[in-house]
């Protein structure tokens, strides 16, 4: 999916897509994604990711994420990545090492690199979007790079 669609995209105005030189890309732009309140009021049954940021050249990745009524995501920990958590819709708790937190609709949480969470949706379900810095691609190195 390209950063930005090209002029006379249907919805878009010529306005809306940067212009640069001559040979050169068009200037990335910012633009709406999703309605993250109408996803999150999807199918309740409907589990994992129902939103991914996909634009290429990003520098994050997004993800929204429902768990139907008293699912949950097990303990885990995230060695490398810090990790912001948005609750949207539902209800639900956060478990850490050493307590509990409430997951309410607005409540922002960081979950630092390093730090063991479980997530358990409530009775009506849990979405939340999850932000972070995006993930290096897989790479292949020689064996003697890779041990080095």
């Amino acid at each position: 999916m390209p950063d930005t669609p090209p002029p006379g995209t249907p919805g878009v105005s010529d306005a809306d897509v940067a212009v640069s030189s001559p040979g050169s890309a068009p200037a990335p732009v910012p633009r709406l994604l999703c309605d993250i309140h109408a996803l999150a009021q999807a199918d309740p049954a409907t589990a994992g990711a129902v939103w991914k940021l996909t634009e290429s050249g990003r520098q994050l990745d997004a993800n929204l994420v429902h768990l139907p009524a008293d699912q949950c995501v097990e303990t885990h920990t995230e060695p490398d990545l810090d990790v912001l958590l948005l609750v949207v819709a539902g209800h639900g708790v956060l478990g850490t090492s050493d307590r509990t937190e409430p997951l309410t609709g607005g409540a922002l949480f960081w979950l630092p690199h390093g730090s063991a969470r479980r997530i358990t949706a409530g009775p009506e379900g849990l979405s939340y979007l999850t932000v972070h810095r995006r993930r290096p691609g897989m790479q292949i190195r020689s064996r003697s790079a890779a041990g080095s």
